[in-house]
């Protein structure tokens, strides 16, 4: 297969980046650095997809604000989320005056809409970006397992999906971190068909996309100080080092998985961690900006993962493949 790696040579920066989270994210190990929380995930909306988009709005604005930017600097935003044609972005978008184009990729969103994003400011067509992803624990149990009012219980291997929105603003500025290249997955099916681990579901596509990415950029893994996947969670990380291991691939410290960053399993009960649409643009844009804007980390591969199924698909019988890109930022 030809290797999908792109490098953009033009200059692609990161302006600034804006978090907001629920409750329970606020209380993990990250919350400190996300720029907003929220005590109620309801919002005093009358429901959660409501309470979902009104978040995403707020993340929006409040990006705007921090770049001191109107709706009209912005020449386009491409976000997505986890719900049916993705009306929680789209619903969102009603309230700027901004060019929208609407992505979806599972909890691979936030990647897919950076290296559009990158592509077309590269390419020199846009100068000003704003790429957005939305998750919420209710609105995706309601729309992928069963609604919260049934009590289902929660598998062994199953996640907890992130409550919150990550956006970042991208420009042809020159900037502190830069996105140097982008590596587009493939859609990958091992035949997995419990949606309820979807750390299986998506390790495989994010070793294939680790895989192609070291060989279309001529790179290892010594030459990150940091490489995150968007949400294996616990058993899905461990269940990547192995695979990477059996082509002779050792991820060692450097490995590091958003979902199990999130979360405190232990005191948290999110069974294999975080994951969700949000699971990765919130702990980039807050966690792992900071860092990197502070010089503790300078070369890091951002790797969201997804896995591709509906409630539908999953009624059917059908296999839940993954999907998985791969984005590096440099300072």
């Amino acid at each position: 297969m030809k290797n999908h790696t792109v490098f953009f040579k033009s200059g692609v920066f990161i302006e600034d980046t804006a978090t907001i989270v629920g409750p329970k994210e606020a209380e993990g190990p990250l919350g400190k650095y996300f720029d907003k929380s929220v005590n109620d995930d309801l919002l005093g909306q009358k429901s959660h997809e409501k309470a979902e988009i009104r978040l995403h709005i707020s993340a929006i604005r409040y990006l705007l604000n921090k770049t001191g930017h109107k709706d009209g600097d912005v020449d386009l935003c491409i976000s997505g989320d986890l719900l049916d044609e993705i009306v929680g972005a789209s619903l969102t978008m009603r309230e700027f005056d901004i060019p929208f184009m609407g992505v979806y990729n599972a909890c691979a969103t936030f990647a897919e809409s950076l290296i559009l994003a990158s592509s077309l400011i590269d390419g020199g067509s846009f100068d000003r970006i704003i790429c957005s992803t939305s998750s919420h624990f209710c609105t995706a149990e309601r729309q992928y397992r069963y609604p919260l009012e049934l009590g289902n219980q929660r598998t062994p291997l199953s996640q907890w999906t992130a409550t919150g929105v990550g956006a970042t603003m991208l420009n042809r500025v020159k900037g502190k971190i830069r996105i140097d290249c982008a590596t587009i997955g493939r859609v990958v099916d091992y035949g997995v068909r419990d949606a309820n681990d979807m750390g299986a579901c998506m390790a495989p596509a994010a070793r294939e996309t680790l895989l192609a990415h070291f060989e279309g950029s001529s790179r290892d893994v010594d030459y990150y100080d940091m490489i995150l996947t968007g949400d294996l969670g616990e058993a899905g990380s461990g269940l990547l080092r192995l695979l990477m291991e059996e082509k002779g691939v050792r991820l060692g410290e450097k490995y590091r998985d958003c979902g199990v960053l999130l979360f405190n399993r232990a005191a948290q009960d999110v069974g294999q961690g975080g994951s969700g649409a949000a699971c990765s643009s919130s702990v980039f844009n807050s966690y792992v900006y900071k860092k990197m804007m502070c010089g503790e980390l300078k070369r890091v591969l951002l790797i969201p993962t997804g896995a591709l199924c509906s409630k539908t698909s999953t009624l059917q019988g059908e296999t839940v493949p993954g999907i998985a890109h791969a984005v590096s930022f440099t300072v």
